[in-house]
C-alpha cells in the first residue's frame, strides 16, 4: 500500500466549470495564479470547451474547441498556467494535446479503451476520473491500459485517478474514504474532485443540483486519509450565473478559505498513512 503521496507540494486543479468567456477564464486563473504561490500549491487551470454530458439536450454546452484552445493559449501566454481540458472523443485528442499540459478523460467514458488510448499516447498527463459506477479497485485496469499507451509512444507522462463520488440509490454521490488508498495502490497520483463529489445527479429535473455546503467536510476528510495528492474544484467567480453546475462550483472567497485550510493540513497528514501497514 501506498504510504505517502510523493509530491512536496499538493496538486490543485481549479478553474470554471465551461469556459464561458475568456474574462471569466482570466479572473480565476489570475486569483488562483497568485493563491498558488501565497499558500504553496502547485497550480493547474481547468475549464470544458464543451458540456459534453448534460441532463437535457436544451442545455448550453459551451464555446466549443476551437474558440477555447485559442483562449487558453492566451491564457498560458498572460498567466504562464498549465491548463487541464477534458477531451470525449478521440479527434479532440491531437488538437487539445497541442494546447494544454493535461487531457482529462470524463467519468462516464474512463472505460472508453480508444479515448483512454490516444490520450495516454499523446505525451501529455492524463487525468482519469473515476466513474460514478466503478469500483475504486477497477481503476487499476485503467490505469494499466493508459500505461501501456504510453509507453508504447515513449512517453513517461503521468497518469492521475480522480475521485469524483459513488452512485448511492436515485439522484445521489457519495465519497468512500476507502476508495483513495485502493486507488493509490497504482501507484498513481490520487486527487479528490471537491465539488463534483457534492453533486447530486439530475435532481433538478433537467439539471443537476448539488449540496456545496459538504464540500469543505469531504476535502479535510479525505486529506486526513494522508493517499491525497491534490485537488481538483470547479470556481467561479459567480457560481449562480454558471452555465452549468452553479449549485456546486464555488466562488474566489469559498475557494480561497477551503485552500487556505486544506494545503497546511495536507502537509501535516501526507505522512499519516505511513502506519497503516501495521493494519493488516
Amino acid at each position: 500500500m501506498t504510504t505517502k503521496p510523493k509530491r512536496e507540494r499538493p496538486l490543485v486543479i481549479a478553474g470554471p466549470c465551461a469556459a464561458e468567456s475568456f474574462e471569466l477564464m482570466a479572473e480565476v486563473a489570475g486569483h488562483m495564479s497568485r493563491l498558488s504561490i501565497e499558500l504553496g500549491f502547485d497550480y493547474v487551470f481547468k475549464a470544458s470547451f464543451d458540456k459534453a454530458n448534460r441532463t437535457s439536450a436544451t442545455s448550453v454546452r459551451g464555446p466549443g474547441m476551437d474558440a477555447t484552445l485559442r483562449w487558453f493559449a492566451d491564457l498560458k501566454a498572460k498567466f504562464g498556467v498549465r491548463i487541464l481540458t477534458d477531451v470525449h472523443e478521440t479527434y479532440q485528442v491531437g488538437p487539445v494535446a497541442q494546447v494544454c499540459d493535461y487531457l482529462q478523460i470524463p467519468a462516464f467514458l474512463c472505460r472508453q479503451t480508444d479515448l483512454v488510448v490516444e490520450a495516454a499516447m499523446s505525451g501529455r498527463a492524463v487525468n482519469i476520473k473515476k466513474g460514478q459506477f466503478m469500483a475504486p479497485a477497477a481503476m487499476a485496469s485503467v490505469v494499466s491500459k493508459a500505461r501501456k499507451a504510453a509507453q508504447s509512444a515513449n512517453s513517461e507522462a503521468d497518469i492521475l485517478l480522480t475521485e469524483r463520488g459513488f452512485t448511492f440509490g436515485y439522484g445521489n454521490l457519495v465519497v468512500d474514504m476507502r476508495a483513495l488508498p485502493i486507488m493509490a495502490e497504482t501507484e498513481a497520483p490520487v486527487i479528490l474532485d471537491i465539488t463534483h463529489s457534492t453533486q447530486l445527479p439530475a435532481a433538478g429535473g433537467e439539471t443537476s443540483g448539488a449540496q456545496r455546503r459538504f464540500a469543505p467536510v469531504l476535502a479535510r476528510a479525505a486529506t486526513a486519509t494522508g493517499y491525497l495528492s491534490g485537488y481538483f474544484l470547479e470556481v467561479h467567480t459567480n457560481p449562480t450565473l454558471a452555465i452549468s453546475d452553479k449549485d456546486a462550483q464555488l466562488n474566489l472567497k469559498q475557494a480561497t478559505a477551503l485552500l487556505s485550510q486544506l494545503v497546511p493540513l495536507w502537509q501535516s497528514s501526507k505522512a499519516w498513512s505511513s502506519i497503516d501497514t501495521e493494519f493488516k
